[in-house]
C-alpha cells in the first residue's frame, strides 16, 4: 500500500533506465490498483509491464471493494500477484482460494505470479520444504500446464525484516519447487520462472540471482525508489 500520483516520477526513471539499457530479465511493476491505469498509460511503448497485487476469483458480482482479473486487465494490467504472504496471513487466504484466484486470473487474461513460503516457526521445525511444496500442490490448477505463470518463493520471516535466506537455503528450496512443478505440470512446470522474494536489495541481488534455479526477484521495499530498483535490475 505505497504510491500516489506524485510517485510516478520513480516509474518514469525506471522506464528510462530499462529503455536505455535493457536488462536480461522482464521487468514489471505492481502498483496499488489506484495507479494501474495511470501507470499503464505512462509506460505505453515501454517494455516495462504493469500488474495487479491481487484479484477476486469471480469475474463480477456483489463483492464491494474487490477487483476481478477482467477489471485489472481493463485498467492496463497484464500480470497479477496471488497468494502473497500478507494476503494469506492478513486476509486468511488458503490454498483453495488462491487456486480459484489463479483460475480467475487466467480467465481474465492475466499471467499469475503465485507466492509460496514458510514461517520462521515452520523453518525452525524443519518443515520448510514440506510446507512450500504442499502449498504448490494444493493451489496450482492443472490448467497451468498450458499457460504462462511464475512462482515466487518468499520466506515469510524475511519479508520486510532485512533478513535474507542463505544462498544454500534458497537453492534447496528452489530445487524442491522445480521438482514439484515439473512433476505436477510437466513441461510448463519445468520452464516456469521461480523468483526469490524476501529483502532483495542492491547489496545482495547479484548473489541471489546467480543462485541455481533462481529465475528472477520479487522486490518489495527496494522497489519504492528508482535508484535501488535500477541497481537490482543491473544485477540481472
Amino acid at each position: 500500500m505505497h504510491g500516489l500520483e506524485e510517485n510516478l516520477d520513480e516509474v518514469r526513471a525506471i522506464a528510462a533506465a530499462v529503455d536505455a539499457h535493457p536488462p536480461a530479465a522482464r521487468i514489471a511493476i505492481f502498483p496499488p490498483a489506484t495507479l494501474i491505469s495511470r501507470m499503464a498509460e505512462l509506460l505505453a511503448g515501454s517494455s516495462v509491464a504493469v500488474g495487479g497485487q491481487d484479484c477476486r476469483a469471480e469475474s463480477c458480482g456483489a463483492f464491494t471493494g474487490d477487483l476481478s482479473a477482467e477489471m485489472l486487465a481493463d485498467a492496463g494490467a497484464s500480470l497479477v500477484i496471488l497468494g502473497h504472504s500478507e494476503r494469506r496471513g492478513g486476509h486468511a487466504e488458503d490454498d483453495a482460494l488462491i487456486r480459484a484466484k489463479i483460475e480467475g486470473a487466467l480467465r481474465g487474461g492475466l499471467e499469475p505470479i503465485v507466492c509460496v513460503g514458510e514461517s520462521e516457526d515452520q523453518r525452525n521445525a524443519g518443515d520448510a520444504v514440506e510446507v512450500v511444496t504442499r502449498q504448490l500442490t494444493r493451489c496450482l490448477p492443472p490448467v497451468l500446464e498450458t499457460c504462462a505463470f511464475a512462482v515466487a518463493y518468499e520466506p515469510v520471516w524475511a519479508i520486510g525484516s532485512g533478513r535474507t535466506a542463505t544462498i544454500g537455503d534458497i537453492e534447496q528450496m528452489h530445487a524442491a519447487i522445480r521438482d514439484c512443478l515439473a512433476r505436477d505440470l510437466g513441461a510448463s512446470g519445468a520452464q516456469a520462472p521461480i523468483l526469490y522474494g524476501g529483502s532483495v536489495k542492491p547489496a545482495n541481488a547479484a548473489a541471489i540471482l546467480a543462485a541455481r534455479e533462481v529465475g528472477g526477484a520479487l522486490v518489495g521495499g527496494a522497489s519504492l525508489e528508482a535508484k535501488s530498483f535500477i541497481a537490482i535490475m543491473r544485477a540481472m
